[in-house]
Formats: structure tokens, C-alpha cells, sequence
């Protein structure tokens, strides 16, 4: 059935094969073979695919597209049909310790760049380090992501983040921080804000203002992880601002004249 809804979906964009192969870094020999049913696309393709048609991947492999509505199309058309709310294909690879407990898996700097495409994959994930921080509740899943560049002071270039696994992207809160695992750009780290009635995207902002926010699309996205601590070894400086500084000065100026007052005997 892939294969079938492949190729209508390519018919109803008026492309070629050798166009969309093109487009999604395959070679057209393998585009075709998904075509003819002879090849069976990964994930990580299938995710292409999605988000080159702007089609939720549960509609794309459970469904018959040649059965789908008008009113269907026309929101697959307007680039609205993406899955927010987790109610369709969502997979985590996971691990767990000798008592049953969900490891919290440590994604190294060697492993950042394989990340987008062996997120999903049970044995890429199996060799990722682990650890457990007790204090972090149980009925949650926890992963650690590395923080490259400046863009989301405190956290410094080189720290790590402990996120906690996002279901349902609509319930995320507005402007909080969250790992973002992106098909571009792989692993990010930023303020999200949602933009989903709008063209069902996320705004993404750095704490750093020198940084611009973009938006990324749902289809674009393949995990979102909240914010839930950070593991560094630079100790954040206190930045002050100019009135409270002022203020400081002032205060330490009436402290002076007050000892001047007390300990410092008046002449005759």
C-alpha cells in the first residue's frame, strides 16, 4: 500500500520520479523500487516523504489515500494534516536497567550526528551510555542531549540537558525550553512557541538575542523533549543591571557615612 500511495501522491504534485528522488537525496532506482513495492523505506525516509508531502506518517502507511475524502486532501493540500497530538505512529526506543527501570540514555557527542536517524532504532540507542538520577520522577522518560554553540545562555556550549519525553506536541507551554529533534538540523535546543493554527508549525527562539527565532514545521520534527535540568561545568556568572548596581552603590555609600557617624569622633 506505501508503495501505491507513493506513487498518487507524486501524480497529484505532477513530478517525476527522478524529480523526487532528487529532492530527497535517493537515488531513482531506490525511489522506484518503493514505487513497485520491491523495497520497503526506513523511517528516517518515510519522515521525508512525510514532510515532502506534508502528510501525517500514520496516513501515509495505514491509510489508502486513494480513499481519502476532498475535505481530506484539501488540508493535506494546505500543508494541515500533521500530528501534534500523538495520536498516530510515535516510536521511542528505550532502555531499561537490571530492575526494570527506564534508563536515562546519554546521547554523546559521537552519537549527536547519527541521533536523527537512529533515534528510533533499538540497537542504536542500546549502546548509548546510561545513568539514573533518582530524584527525577518515575512515570516519566528522560534523555540526555549535548548543547553545542551559545545560542541559550545559561546553558553554555558543552553542557548537557536532561530532557523529558513530549507526546503530545499541542500541551507543550509557550516559550518554555525544550529539545528539538529536526530532520534539517538535527538535534536544537530552544525556546518553542506554538504556531500550530496558524500553518501547524513551531516558532523556535534563543535566549541569546544576537540569535533570529525561525519556525519549523510539524512534519519537520520527529521528537520534542522538555527541558527539565542541565549538567555543566562552567558556573554561571551573575549579570547585573545598571539601576541594580546603582542602587548597590548607593547603599554601600549610606553603610560608610553610618561608620563614619559612629566610629569616628567629631572634632571640638
Amino acid at each position: 500500500m506505501i508503495g501505491d500511495n507513493l506513487k498518487l501522491l507524486r501524480k497529484r504534485k505532477k513530478v517525476s520520479q527522478e524529480e523526487i528522488a532528487s529532492d530527497l537525496g535517493l537515488t531513482r532506482s531506490s525511489y522506484s523500487g518503493y514505487e513497485n513495492g520491491v523495497a520497503e523505506p526506513n523511517l528516517l525516509t518515510l519522515m521525508k516523504f512525510s514532510e515532502y508531502y506534508n502528510l501525517s506518517l500514520d496516513k501515509l502507511i495505514k491509510r489508502d489515500l486513494a480513499k481519502v475524502t476532498d475535505a481530506e486532501w484539501d488540508k493535506i493540500d494546505k500543508g494541515i494534516d500533521a500530528d501534534v497530538e500523538g495520536k498516530n505512529v510515535r516510536i521511542i526506543a528505550m532502555t531499561v536497567d537490571g530492575d526494570n527501570n527506564d534508563n536515562i540514555e546519554l546521547v554523546s557527542e559521537k552519537a549527536r550526528a547519527g541521533y536523527t536517524t537512529g533515534f528510533s532504532d533499538p540497537e542504536f540507542i542500546s549502546v548509548l551510555p546510561t545513568f539514573q538520577l533518582p530524584f527525577l520522577k518515575k512515570d516519566r522518560k528522560y534523555r540526555t542531549f549535548p548543547i553545542k554553540g551559545d545560542s541559550m545562555p545559561p546553558v553554555s556550549d558543552g553542557s548537557y540537558v536532561v530532557a523529558e519525553y513530549v507526546d503530545n506536541w499541542s500541551n507543550i507551554k509557550d516559550g518554555y525550553p525544550h529539545i528539538v529533534i529536526t530532520l534539517d538540523d538535527g538535534i536544537v535546543f530552544k525556546n518553542v512557541f506554538k504556531r500550530l493554527s496558524d500553518n501547524q508549525s513551531f516558532q523556535l527562539c534563543s535566549t541569546n538575542p544576537m540569535y533570529e527565532p525561525y519556525e519549523v514545521h510539524a512534519n519537520n520534527i520527529v521528537e520534542m523533549w522538555k527541558f527539565v535540568n542541565y549538567i555543566s561545568s562552567d558556573v554561571p556568572t551573575q549579570e547585573f543591571k545598571e539601576s541594580e548596581l546603582t542602587a548597590a552603590i548607593l547603599d554601600l555609600q549610606k553603610d560608610v557615612k553610618h561608620l563614619k557617624n559612629v566610629y569616628i569622633p567629631r572634632k571640638s
